[in-house]
């Protein structure tokens, strides 16, 4: 997931509900499309040829359509006369949206929105800023490179990963990064981080998991996070603020953004299958309501986000104080309509994990719905996905990954295999197209090399995801090339460069997950058979987050990983695999879970 933080305090949120009903929002144009100051141009290969031509810099405003501090910016700075003059005289300036461009978001980052960069003339780094510049600090900046346009400070050269040297965590490194997910948690306040206060959605998760395991001080840990987490959840309208400044969750940046609203949707539908606490599921069914009316296309395909302002660069906590009727008496903050592949992708597997928790049909009707539309508009020959309907650089690797985690999590969920080939098809054109540089253990890359953007780079939570989405497929098929994609993705993860930095709870999950099989229950019965049925919505309820779940049904063949062969039975059963050893047949669904305890027990 992104992790895409506008810079700078907003004020604090009432509390207030209201009903709500479906937003018109179709019709709303991002503001950062519409690039009035003469002085703007796009990314493009030509920039760079003219910048090298003239002896322009090049200043690269990377910025979020729904980023309140952004829009600060262009009110104030970019419309400051003296700002106007240099950047028209001395540079050539380009505005991007780093929603339509992964490759460069992924690499400016940890910068937030917006970042500013400026290039020299040949193209290299030599500025690189975070966050809103007020007027009177760019002109300084500006007139600085203008006057020596060589790298400064900011602008240190990225070192390329090395990769692990046997692609895998040593004992070292993984006591280190346990040691420090402990030390970044806020026992006081709750999440890992001491500013910014959001939930990250695998370090909650690998709490979860070994919260299961019977380790209680995760298990209060993550309980604590998911309980100060529901502060951002907007009380009218559902869906979660990006994040809370000032180190507590009273302070929230008002956008709602998708990789936010889907892993907080995903955690919180699991929390619940592990947990059943109500609000949990409340939280999950609230967050997929505030898709549903704010974020859906007529098609059934997703919108990207919702922006923090309802008039841009004005602080909006008085509006998202006040009730759904009373909002929408001044109106309703603008949606990106973009229609992206990758933040499909985190959608549809969300509401698929909150199929498999609840059952309902709606969800994963919602979730088949937008996987069809993607299919259908965002395909790539052999097995990719583009990000947008047209696509002014790419592919990128977050698109196709996405949707092929999306497809893997349908096919667990359904049994259906149509989705499973679809998913190794995304796996295979991924090997393809965004292997890294040398040694073979080096990850895989944000997007294809295509000048004039800088080398990509592997970027942690891909490769975390992509490990994670490779290991899920190596288990399902029993082929090996998933398991050493997953052990390439480890091994960026494992080096120096990215153990170092970051959350460690991710990497943690992903280890766990590499190095033991997951539970591993199948069905074996018609699709048509309710009692088949019944026994399969058992094992997608019981809160297993690590798992390969499976319906064998004759009429379709063997399954793709014929490890274990099951016997015919006059009557559907479910089968309990386990280091190796299986149940016996399981007739009745409520069966399924007491069994699963058992055989841990035992075992």
């Amino acid at each position: 997931m992104i992790r895409a933080f506008c810079l700078v305090v907003l004020t604090s949120l009432a509390a207030c509900s209201s009903g709500v009903k479906k937003a018109d929002t179709t019709t709303q144009a991002p503001a950062a499309l519409e690039q009035s100051a003469g002085f703007w141009q796009p990314w493009s290969d030509a920039l760079f040829a003219q910048a090298k031509k003239e002896g322009r810099p090049v200043l690269l405003d990377l910025e979020a359509i729904w980023c309140h501090w952004c829009h600060v910016m262009d009110e104030s700075t970019y419309r400051d006369p003296r700002v106007v003059k240099l950047l028209t005289e001395k540079f050539l300036a380009v505005k991007v949206d780093q929603d339509s461009r992964p490759d460069l978001s992924n690499r400016y980052e940890d910068y937030g929105w917006p970042a500013t960069i400026i290039f020299s003339p040949d193209g290299q780094e030599i500025v690189k800023r975070a966050g809103n510049i007020p007027p009177d600090d760019m002109v300084k900046l500006l007139e600085a490179v203008a006057k020596n346009p060589t790298p400064g400070p900011s602008a240190q050269a990225e070192k390329m990963p090395t990769g692990s040297v046997n692609g895998a965590l040593s004992d070292a490194a993984r006591q280190a990064l346990k040691q420090r997910y402990l030390e970044r948690y806020d026992f006081k306040a709750g999440a890992w981080g001491f500013g910014h206060k959001f939930l990250d959605a695998d370090s909650v998760e690998y709490a979860m998991t070994l919260a299961q395991g019977g380790d209680t001080q995760t298990k209060s840990m993550a309980e604590q996070t998911l309980e100060q987490q529901l502060h951002l959840l907007d009380p009218a309208w559902g869906g979660v603020y990006q994040y809370s400044t000032g180190g507590n969750w009273n302070e929230p940046h008002f956008e709602k953004i998708m990789s936010v609203q889907a892993e907080n949707l995903r955690i919180y539908a699991l929390a619940y299958a592990l947990w059943q606490n109500p609000k949990h599921l409340q939280a999950a069914e609230q967050i997929a309501n505030y898709l549903q009316i704010f974020l859906t296309s007529a098609e059934g395909a997703f919108y990207t986000s919702q922006d923090a302002d309802l008039v841009a660069g004005e602080h909006s906590a008085d509006y998202f104080a006040k009730s759904d009727a009373e909002r929408r008496k001044v109106g309703v903050p603008r949606v990106d309509p973009h229609r992206y592949a990758r933040e499909n992708g985190w959608a549809i597997n969300a509401l698929a994990v909150l199929y498999g928790v609840t059952g309902n049909e709606l969800y994963l009707k919602r979730a088949k719905q937008a996987a069809d539309w993607i299919v259908k508009n965002r395909s790539l020959p052999d097995g990719g996905f583009r990000h947008d309907e047209q696509d002014a650089s790419g592919p990128y690797l977050g698109d196709t990954l996405a949707m092929g985690h999306a497809l893997a999590t349908l096919y667990l969920v359904t049994g259906e295999r149509p989705l499973l080939a679809q998913a190794e098809a995304t796996a295979q054109f991924i090997d393809k197209k965004f292997p890294g540089l040398p040694p073979s253990n080096s990850g895989f890359v944000t997007v294809v090399p295509h000048p004039p953007t800088p080398q990509p780079l592997p970027q942690r939570d891909e490769n975390i995801l992509m490990a994670r989405f490779a290991n899920q497929l190596f288990h399902f098929t029993g082929n090996t090339a998933y398991q050493k994609m997953a052990q390439r993705a480890l091994g960026f993860l494992a080096s120096p460069e990215s153990i170092q930095n970051g959350f460690a709870g991710g990497i943690l999950l992903t280890d766990l997950e590499l190095s033991q099989p997951p539970l591993h229950i199948t069905v074996v019965g018609h699709k048509d058979d309710p009692k088949a049925r019944q026994l399969f919505q058992a094992a997608l309820r019981y809160p297993a987050f690590y798992r390969r779940i499976e319906w064998l049904d004759k009429r379709d063949g063997v399954l793709p990983n014929k490890d274990v062969d099951y016997p015919e039975l006059p009557t559907a059963a479910a089968f309990i695999c386990s280091n190796r050893i299986c149940s016996s047949p399981i007739f009745q669904p409520e069966q399924v879970a007491e069994r699963i305890v058992r055989l841990k027990q035992n075992h």
